[in-house]
């Protein structure tokens, strides 16, 4: 997915949070933003938006000397997404329909993404969550439910902290043995870490690794050579988020995509409406019908213009 005119607002908009959580300093919080801006005047608009947001994030990081901008917000997140995961692994549990109530549970906690909600409600996390197993999935369940059967080594694409807990629901239903997560490799927005795995409990429960890159989304020549080949070698990547959404749909493999439409931009690309739960096996053959007949340059809706 190509990065439109729409987005540059949301750099901008992600910039000045980001500033503003590492400094008070208005005089550096204004340098920062001018960087930004100019940045976004020589970007390449034919790349999707991870690239434009690594970019950004690591002028951040660097001129504000922080390591890590949302440290905070990873940690607080983590803890609310660890609180609220007996009462929804007793929904899973409960469900008639198990497999699919996990997929709804994680695609619900796509929410937890400070890219583009900067100020998120905890009560308004912890609701959707609850509420995660009555919503619509759409896509192609049958298909992924076969996908998921056929495939004896998942990589699965970790994308948010706080989302990365609730993974662990998906995950179990795969069967932790099949599975291999892969976190970024450096920190950028709130995207999840090896840091953030461990204090999860995740590596007492499946090998994970990194990626090697600092990118929002899985930018595959900037990740590392070992990461690669184990993208190469998986039967079956399942992708987290938008950021891997943008990145890797239309790439020549087999891949299930779980994200929430949080974007009017993605909206469109993907034909449904903003807040719609998406769970979509693609085979690297085309557009999927599942999602209405593709137009120019969308899943199943118009490209943006």
């Amino acid at each position: 997915m190509r990065t439109y005119l729409d987005c540059v607002p949301c750099f901008v908009r992600q910039s000045l949070e980001a500033a503003r959580n590492v400094t008070a300093d208005a005089a550096l919080q204004e340098r920062m933003l001018r960087d930004v801006l100019g940045m976004a005047a020589t970007m390449d608009f034919d790349r999707p938006p991870p690239f434009m947001g690594q970019a950004i994030h690591r002028r951040l990081r660097q001129l504000s000397g922080c390591a890590d901008p949302y440290q905070a917000a990873k940690r607080h997140f983590n803890r609310l997404a660890s609180d609220a995961l007996p009462e929804l692994e007793d929904l899973v549990r409960g469900s008639a329909d198990p497999l699919r109530a996990a997929i709804a549970c994680v695609v619900a906690a796509n929410a937890i993404d400070m890219a583009v909600i900067g100020a998120l409600d905890d009560g308004a996390v912890r609701n959707a969550l609850r509420e995660a197993p009555g919503e619509t999935l759409h896509g192609n369940l049958d298909e992924f439910r076969e996908v998921v059967a056929e495939a004896r080594d998942i990589l699965y694409l970790a994308d948010n902290a706080g989302e990365v807990v609730v993974d662990r629901l998906l995950i179990e239903q795969f069967g932790p043995h099949r599975v291999t997560l892969a976190v970024r490799g450096s920190p950028v927005l709130n995207d999840a870490t090896l840091g953030d795995a461990r204090d999860c409990g995740l590596t007492g429960m499946v090998e994970v690794i990194d990626n090697g890159s600092d990118a929002p989304g899985t930018i595959l020549e900037d990740c590392s050579e070992a990461f690669r080949r184990r993208f190469d070698a998986a039967d079956l990547v399942v992708a987290k988020g938008l950021g891997n959404f943008e990145t890797l749909f239309g790439f020549q493999r087999k891949i299930a995509f779980l994200f929430k439409v949080k974007c009017p931009l993605v909206s469109r690309h993907v034909g449904l409406s903003v807040g719609s739960y998406v769970a979509l096996c693609y085979r690297g053959n085309g557009c999927p019908e599942e999602l209405g007949d593709p137009l120019p340059g969308g899943v199943g809706g118009a490209d943006p213009a």
